[in-house]
């Protein structure tokens, strides 16, 4: 099989993803023909000034940095007459049944936009056949100690790659190298309401973000009887959603940070987290 010609990065903004740029820029691992940020047209705000920051160390290196997106995800998700791409929200049945909605968000709003990206770096945007042989690397943010994470390509246009993994990096060596170039400050990747924040993470958004934990809480409100699209088809959910595992309103949740804070890994398109099973159908307003 011959080597590829194209070589990526999938770009979360987060720590593993920015310390594969960084290492890039400086020469450190093979360059990228492009750094490829999937916009969900949620992220909180830090997000989106780190990604600016990347963006200078990439274009000073020569690599480009490039956004696409499939559409604002908050905005969809409350629109009638766009599909729902479901969330993994947290489900509570008319019985008391607790549970976790399918988690198809990841996939629509970060996969497939780069997926397409890719394909039209290719010279085949979709539908036309990528023809065999033709693929791209595309490297992925994952380190040593979130080996299970680590995945490949399900299309045979693309190879996933995990330099990290051959480097043997953990995620606190990706902490310690991102501060010691000025980049301790690195935030976190994931949507304003991302169902798998933790109470810490809710916290530090309550106390220093009120604008963003303002959203968060409108929204919680608003998807509490399902999609949008569910209901104006007449399929209005059996249950309830929520943001938050306690099941309750966001601004009613007790916070419960604990004493000692845990770095969660972020939301990339290939990492991210998995949680609790799936037992609601949000398109179809179900919770079972």
């Amino acid at each position: 099989m011959s080597a590829p010609t194209h070589r990526y990065l999938s770009l979360g903004a987060g720590v593993q993803s920015s310390t594969l740029l960084l290492l890039a820029a400086q020469g450190a691992i093979p360059g990228f023909g492009a750094a490829i940020f999937a916009d969900t047209g949620w992220e909180p705000a830090a997000v989106y000034r780190h990604l600016d920051r990347l963006t200078g160390i990439a274009q000073h290196a020569g690599i480009e940095v490039v956004r696409v997106s499939a559409g604002d995800i908050r905005a969809d998700a409350l629109d009638p007459d766009h599909r729902f791409a479901s969330m993994p929200l947290f489900t509570l049945g008319p019985n008391g049944e607790r549970g976790m909605a399918r988690r198809q968000c990841t996939g629509e709003y970060k996969i497939k936009p780069i997926k397409a990206e890719v394909r039209r770096r290719l010279g085949y945007p979709h539908p036309t056949r990528v023809p065999a042989g033709l693929r791209a690397e595309m490297a992925i943010g994952i380190s040593l100690d979130e080996i299970g994470r680590a995945r490949d390509a399900d299309v045979g246009y693309m190879r996933n790659v995990h330099p990290l993994l051959d480097l043997g990096w953990r995620r606190t060596d990706c902490l310690r190298f991102l501060a010691e170039h000025g980049l301790a400050d690195t935030p976190k990747s994931s949507c304003v309401g991302c169902p798998f924040h933790d109470d810490g993470f809710w916290l530090a958004m309550r106390e220093h973000s009120p604008r963003e934990w303002a959203d968060a809480v409108a929204f919680d409100r608003a998807i509490r009887n399902g999609s949008a699209r569910a209901n104006a088809d007449g399929h209005p959910l059996r249950g309830q959603f929520f943001l938050h595992r306690q099941r309750v309103p966001l601004d009613e949740v007790r916070l419960r940070p604990r004493s000692r804070p845990v770095d969660a890994p972020g939301c990339g398109p290939w990492t991210c987290p998995h949680g609790e099973p799936v037992t609601a159908d949000a398109e179809r307003g179900e919770v079972t």
